[in-house]
């Protein structure tokens, strides 16, 4: 990546820092859908709207990518938007819920490339699958724990996105597995320590605050505010972090946000943004934090579905374009 100090502050080290910020919440934020006001502007608003439009950096604001990939960036967005729409009209609820299997799928892909990052220099060994595996079963297990469970005090975009079933047998048998393959994978590094002298530290760290984080805050918490802050800091500020990382250095004709204040423009346009997305969504749809998007309320409320189903999937196109982009722009030798 870029540098053990950066690397270890901004991308394996937000998942324990949201923990312990976790820890210190009061017991009602652990345990119920209770979520104030300026967490919601720190946290959604300010992370996990502001990170989708990292995307933007490497493929739209970078004249170098938009050259190589102009079909690419224009059928994605033209197909999510036609996608959605189609969606939509089927039902609000399924345009919801597959827009949040798609953000899942992402998330949990992300996790994924930093391991791959984290491993590529490793010499082959032994068992080396379970890593693999285990960054999945990390962020899955919890996910399957969640579809297992009664309803939770927190959802992932809307009330009812997941398809979910009370079955406690299934979150018992899901949870043995998952601890057998937490101790296959100690028992591996323990082995490989013994025979190598050689310690992955970056790849057992990411590995140990994706569990962690996702185990605490879907498994052991049932908080609203406790599953954003561990779910939206530990992959949003990573994200930013890596698309920061992967700027053209040296190269002002590739961008305006590459010369000397580049980081404040790339920090205020991606908040300026999501600004502007949010008091949309504010002002249209939700009508629920007025006191931050005053002059959006000033629009008229779309509530009639033959609209809604234009104006929803509308809206939610930064989101979907950025999922679906992800998945071909931080490929294997995507990116310079």
């Amino acid at each position: 990546m870029r540098s053990p100090r950066y690397d270890g502050w901004l991308i394996l080290a937000p998942p324990f820092l949201a923990l312990l910020a976790v820890l210190f919440l009061p017991a009602a934020y652990r345990q119920s859908a209770a979520f104030p006001l300026l967490a919601w502007v720190g946290l959604v608003l300010l992370i996990d709207v502001a990170h989708v439009y990292g995307t933007l950096f490497q493929t739209y604001f970078d004249p170098r990518q938009r050259r190589q990939r102009r079909t690419l960036l224009l059928a994605v967005p033209l197909a999510c938007y036609a996608g959605g729409v189609a969606l939509h009209a089927a039902g609000g609820l399924v345009f919801w819920r597959a827009l949040t299997y798609l953000a899942v799928f992402h998330f949990v892909r992300q996790q994924y490339g930093f391991l791959r990052l984290y491993a590529r220099r490793e010499a082959p060994a032994p068992g080396g699958w379970l890593p693999a595996v285990l960054i999945y079963a990390a962020t899955l297990y919890p996910l399957l724990y969640w579809h297992l469970s009664p309803p939770r005090n927190f959802n992932w975009f809307v009330p009812g996105d997941f398809v979910q079933v009370d079955w406690p047998l299934g979150r018992y048998v899901a949870t043995v597995a998952y601890l057998a393959l937490l101790l296959a994978y100690v028992a591996r590094e323990a082995w490989l320590y013994y025979r190598t002298r050689t310690f992955n530290l970056p790849r057992n760290l990411l590995l140990a605050g994706t569990a962690l984080s996702w185990y605490v805050g879907i498994v052991v918490c049932n908080g609203d505010l406790a599953f954003t802050l561990l779910n939206v800091v530990a992959h949003g500020v990573p994200y930013l972090a890596l698309v920061w990382s992967r700027r053209p250095a040296g190269a002002a004709g590739r961008g305006w946000w590459t010369g000397r204040y580049g980081l404040v423009l790339f920090l205020g346009a991606i908040v300026l943004f999501a600004f502007l997305e949010e008091g949309l969504w504010d002002g249209l749809l939700w009508r629920e934090h007025g006191a931050v998007f005053g002059w959006f309320q000033h629009l008229p409320a779309v509530a009639e579905p033959g609209l809604l189903m234009w104006l929803v999937p509308l809206l939610a196109l930064p989101q979907s374009t950025h999922y679906v982009l992800d998945g071909f722009i931080w490929r294997r030798g995507g990116l310079a």
